[in-house]
């Protein structure tokens, strides 16, 4: 059998080792060190704010953000549907409610119209919403200036889920950077990756610095260990960071390169009817394309769903996988109330994501176009090199 193909694997610079034995040679392998100082600076320039934490996941960064803001027993947090479970999961760490709400068709993420429904509906039941939680799904940046707008107007703080997105800008603006905070994550399978880890974004410096005091056991400023508040061990490790510096330094190239695979998709597939992708809706909007997405309706494609082409593609050792399934559809956030018309649902039962590794080779293109040219009954083989294009318009 040919090699895998997979959806999205890491893909090194080259320099991380000089980072990482520059590490094990001073002999700072703990989660402080140099090598976390110059990836928070990094960080906090190339998102342009104020600061960034780096931790040991996004989920780690999540569940702080929403112990800064004050969530606790019984409170209630607004969050998208369409996302991983991570998202959800921090919430519930604090014995909080998850209210999930509804996607808008043309970007997929949290629509700004089932936010402010689900809002009234929580006000009119006396339960004022503590947080509004956002997803930028598989990079494609949220309707801020909406959001932002209806959170400010009710006064309730946004944390930006950027886990997919760094990278992707809105009005020129990082993701991560618009709410009062945004996390990252550097999962094997992102943008870049620290092997696992995460990262907090303010524009508040005393945010991140209660992050970093939390995720370093909240020991008190004593001679002596102290604590006066429940921390947790979510900091990055010296290593890890050193992993997240080689990888900042090509991350520039890695967008370009994940924004041609989208280019290549959309010829790949062009003259096939039923085939949609997410995109962006206007000028705005900035994707990284972490993931090439598509939904497919099988009434235009002559009966070809997801499931046949993700099958079709396993069949050749090429990973693809569905749409994320909404967390109101999942067993365990099923009882949480929900705000919405089934547009998620729509988006779970005709979408798929595509392999969108920006260490594809031609070969992979090669055979990738040979699934789709067999599975839709065309005889030649086209559209395999990455698409020739300025890269400038696609930084």
């Amino acid at each position: 059998m040919e090699k895998k193909i997979w959806l999205s694997s890491p893909h090194l610079s080259g320099h991380e080792l000089q980072y990482i034995v520059e590490a094990i040679q001073t002999n700072w392998v703990a989660p402080l060190g140099p090598n976390v100082d110059e990836f928070e600076q990094v960080l906090a320039r190339y998102n342009q704010v104020q600061d960034a934490a780096v931790l040991s996941s996004g989920t780690a960064a999540l569940h702080l953000a929403l112990i800064i803001l004050g969530v606790k027993t019984g409170d209630e947090v607004l969050a998208s549907t369409l996302t991983f479970a991570a998202t959800i999961n921090p919430i519930l760490y604090q014995c909080a409610h998850p209210i999930l709400v509804e996607s808008e068709p043309q970007t997929w993420n949290m629509s700004p119209n089932w936010l402010e429904t689900a809002i009234k509906a929580r006000l009119k039941r006396g339960k004022k919403p503590k947080v509004i939680i956002p997803v930028h799904v598989y990079g494609m940046p949220s309707k801020m200036d909406e959001i932002m707008e209806i959170a400010n107007y009710y006064q309730i703080p946004v944390i930006e889920d950027a886990a997919e997105a760094l990278g992707s800008r809105y009005n020129g603006q990082a993701l991560g950077s618009i709410g009062a905070m945004g996390i990252l994550s550097f999962n094997g399978n992102k943008i870049i990756t620290t092997s696992g880890g995460g990262a907090l974004l303010s524009n508040d410096k005393k945010l991140t610095a209660k992050a970093r005091f939390l995720s370093t056991q909240s020991r008190d400023p004593a001679p002596h260990y102290q604590h006066s508040v429940i921390g947790y061990n979510y900091r990055m490790s010296n290593v890890t960071a050193g992993i997240g510096l080689g990888q900042m330094e090509v991350i520039d190239q890695r967008v370009v390169q994940r924004r041609k695979n989208q280019l290549f998709y959309r010829k790949l597939f062009s003259g096939i009817s039923g085939i949609s992708f997410q995109e962006e809706p206007d000028a705005r909007f900035f994707s990284n394309y972490w993931l090439t997405a598509i939904t497919i309706d099988d009434r235009q494609t002559g009966g070809i769903t997801c499931e046949i082409l993700r099958k079709a593609f396993a069949a050749e050792n090429i990973e693809s996988r569905p749409l994320w399934k909404p967390m109101h559809l999942q067993p365990i956030f099923r009882r949480y109330p929900f705000y919405g018309d089934g547009t998620s649902e729509r988006l779970f039962r005709k979408g798929q994501c595509l392999p969108s590794g920006s260490n594809l080779t031609d070969e992979d293109r090669l055979r990738i176009a040979g699934v789709i040219n067999r599975l839709f009954d065309r005889k030649e083989i086209r559209h395999t090199a990455i698409p020739s294009q300025n890269t400038e318009s696609l930084k």
